[in-house]
């Protein structure tokens, strides 16, 4: 693929120079700074000084990209490795540690999904794309919706805690999910016990391990425990429940005889702008793929570009496939191919760039996707509403496609005339009828959160009141605190278990309650992102019009009780029909007249418009 050229401009500074000089030849990792300190390359070598000085060839200042970044650097440290297979895996963790502006970053909306089993006294499950320290993770799972069909399962047979209470103290009560038998109600003291709980965990455990087999050996034995001991009632439980593991077992031994696992990595570009397709092959079959998207790729190169982005895909995930099929060699082929097999366990991983036959009809294939993608992303960018749903669902880790999104914003000047909106999407649009605005009624001064508590706490009583709907998901304006105060609100009504998220504004960060410590970053052409800036915008709007709305009512309301003869019930009357005060003031005495009668019309106009008078002579 063509390069983008241009004239070297910028050398690299004689400190540099110098400092690349004394680098010592043996493997690393080498870092670029700039002028502030920060790190804007992150590369390793088999021998750093020659790697290095490299970057000063007059070819390689030609590339825009290198040449840009050798001017703006202005020293290199280093780390020294034992071998070429640990500077791999540094440059991978250094690359994630520091996001270098000058390195292939990875960035997609749509990531492997796991499934989590929390480190806590009741251990939960749910399904994560994020992977931190704490719990057991288990996956990767294809299709996506599989970790959630999983999950669903384990709730239903299993009935480990789901929602998102502190179940570090009791509760007085359950709540729904116990109700449904999908929940063993650690929450409430003396609804289930330590060892029967623990006892559902191992379970689980052993079911997410693949572990079947031993599972449903104790299964069996438990279930001749609980008749033998009479409780016929438990065994039926336990029979239910084995009789789910074993068909699954029977359709894992069916779909592990079908065929390798294969990731195919297709990529269509016109830079800087670029699209990657990733197809992944279960078995044999086509079961999902994920787009990946750049706007920056100035002096791409194609070799360089796959060599990275294989790295950041596969160095850190706990599944690895049989094949991976590449369109360009890789200048670390053997060293990936040897780390990713010892990953394995020693499986050996094999990384190709298929020439022919059906092998590369696939990868074709596998490319012809990623410049539809190219053009969905660039050029069309008006996703179908499905996809988008499927989208939000998958970023925020949500259990089904959103149909229905209310938003909340809280607004004020100062603590005074607080007020409060709530607007509705739903099935591809605003649903403006829907709209609701509150006034807050019992907070003082300026108090975001307790007004948040306020309105989440009056819109959702009133729901559950009417036994009406709850959206898909409850949508804050705001950041950690503004979501707390929603979930509160909602938990003190008995809706622990609704989806409540949250759009930091000036960070354009998204945090999903429950999975806080996992916030949702999105890249700028995201359409789950345009989606939540849409209904967060219109949020926003509908309060600060209503705030100013209310604002301009009292100021005419004050001005109106200095009107000699004009009562309450006049003024809520121009109130209601003229509206704001510059109305008002403007207004005509038959304007008037036709909402609040003749006299009070010629009181209220003589008020704004006095008759000057008379000059003497």
């Amino acid at each position: 693929m063509p390069q983008l050229k241009y004239k070297p401009v910028h050398q690299p500074s004689p400190e540099l120079r110098e400092k690349a000089s004394q680098l010592p030849l043996h493997p690393g990792v080498y870092l670029y700074k700039d002028t502030t300190g920060q790190v804007i390359y992150v590369g390793k070598a088999k021998n750093l000084r020659n790697r290095v000085r490299s970057y000063f060839n007059e070819d390689r200042l030609a590339d825009s990209r290198t040449g840009t970044l050798i001017s703006e650097a202005v020293t290199v440290d280093y780390i020294l490795v034992d071998n070429e297979k640990e500077a791999l895996a540094l440059e991978n963790n250094l690359i994630k540690q520091y996001k270098p502006r000058f390195n292939v970053l990875l960035r997609d909306d749509k990531t492997y999904p796991y499934i989590k089993l929390t480190s806590e006294k009741y251990p939960r499950v749910f399904v994560t794309r994020r992977l931190t320290k704490g719990g057991s993770y288990f996956g990767p799972y294809f299709p996506g919706n599989l970790a959630h069909r999983l999950v669903d399962l384990i709730h239903r047979h299993f009935k480990l805690a789901s929602c998102k209470l502190d179940l570090s103290r009791h509760y007085p009560q359950p709540c729904l999910e116990y109700h449904i038998h999908r929940c063993l109600g650690p929450c409430v003291k003396d609804l289930t016990s330590d060892a029967q709980y623990a006892q559902s965990v191992r379970d689980v455990r052993l079911f997410l391990e693949g572990r079947t087999r031993e599972l449903s050996t104790q299964l069996r034995q438990r279930i001749q425990e609980a008749a033998d001991d009479l409780r016929f009632e438990q065994a039926a439980i336990l029979r239910d429940l084995l009789s789910t593991v074993e068909e699954l077992e029977d359709k894992q031994k069916m779909a592990a005889a079908s065929g390798d696992n294969t990731d195919i990595l297709g990529l269509y570009a016109e830079p800087p702008l670029l699209a990657v397709n990733l197809f992944h092959l279960r078995n044999g079959r086509i079961v999902d793929r994920r787009e990946f998207y750049w706007e920056d790729q100035h002096g791409f190169e194609l070799a360089t570009f796959i060599d990275a982005l294989l790295k950041q895909l596969y160095l850190d995930t706990q599944y690895i496939p049989d094949h991976i099929h590449i369109p360009a060699e890789v200048e670390d082929h053997d060293l990936l191919e040897d780390l990713l097999s010892e990953k394995r366990g020693g499986k050996r991983v094999h990384i190709h760039t298929p020439q022919r036959g059906e092998k590369r009809a696939l990868l074709d294939l596998v490319e012809t996707n990623a410049k539809h993608s190219f053009e969905q992303r660039f050029r069309v960018m008006n996703p179908s509403q499905e996809a988008v749903k499927t989208a939000v669902q998958e970023a925020l880790n949500l259990d089904q496609p959103p149909q229905r999104i209310e938003c909340f914003d809280i607004s004020h000047i100062q603590g005074t005339d607080k007020v409060a909106s709530m607007v509705v999407w739903e099935n591809g649009r605003m649903k403006k009828s829907d709209y609701r605005k509150f006034i807050i009624r019992t907070v003082e001064g300026n108090d975001d959160f307790a007004s948040m508590r306020e309105v989440v706490t009056r819109r959702y009583s009133r729901v559950k009141e009417e036994n009406a709907a709850m959206p898909s998901l409850v949508f804050i304006d705001g950041g950690l605190g503004q979501l707390h105060a929603a979930a509160e609100a909602l938990e003190a009504i008995g809706l622990a278990s609704q989806p409540v998220a949250s759009i930091a504004k000036r960070e354009e960060i998204i945090y999903v309650y429950g999975q806080e410590d996992e916030p949702v970053v999105l890249d700028r052409f995201s359409p789950v992102l345009r989606l939540i800036q849409t209904i967060r915008d219109e949020a926003h709007r509908f309060a600060v019009t209503f705030h100013r709305q209310r604002r301009s009512n009292a100021r005419l309301t004050s001005e109106l009780t200095q009107v000699p003869g004009v009562g309450p019930k006049t003024i809520t009357k121009l109130l209601r029909e003229v509206g704001s005060l510059e109305d008002v003031r403007n207004a005509t005495v038959d304007r008037l007249a036709a909402v609040v009668g003749p006299a009070a019309a010629r009181k209220v106009h003589a008020h704004f418009q006095p008759v000057p008078a008379n000059p003497t002579d």
